[in-house]
């Protein structure tokens, strides 16, 4: 069970940054994915250290300002351990939109940290890197 609980969350997070078809983006909910002292990183040569909010904050203007529409973003492959309530996953995944007008797509890879709290699977970590 924990496996597709943590896909579940997994998908979500994932989803929180469609805006397709004019649907708004959620961007939000990533507060109620990541726990509250979650630390997000951005690697490569913009390296950046995050908190929750402020993540957010930039991308919800992004994803709700017109600049970025038509975007989504999703797996393509993903491994997932799972030891007791810690379950760490790396995953591949695909991007895609309209950037000020011009088209454009990427992809990258992801490492997730999770771990099982009372409300169910959080994640506590992730870190990303965007293929040049």
């Amino acid at each position: 069970m924990s496996k597709i609980e943590i896909d579940a969350v997994t998908a979500e997070f994932f989803d929180a940054f469609d805006n397709r078809g004019g649907k708004a983006a959620d961007v939000a909910r990533i507060r109620r994915l990541v726990l509250p002292g979650g630390v997000i990183v951005k690697t490569g040569p913009e390296f950046t250290v995050y908190t929750v909010d402020e993540f957010i904050k930039p991308r919800q203007r992004l994803l709700t300002d017109g600049r970025l529409i038509e975007f989504s973003e999703w797996e393509t492959s993903e491994q997932t351990e799972i030891a007791g309530d810690i379950a760490s996953r790396f995953s591949e995944y695909r991007k895609s939109g309209i950037l000020d007008g011009e088209p454009f797509e990427g992809g990258g890879t992801k490492t997730i940290q999770f771990v099982r709290t009372s409300e169910g699977w959080r994640i506590a970590a992730f870190a990303w890197y965007d293929q040049p």
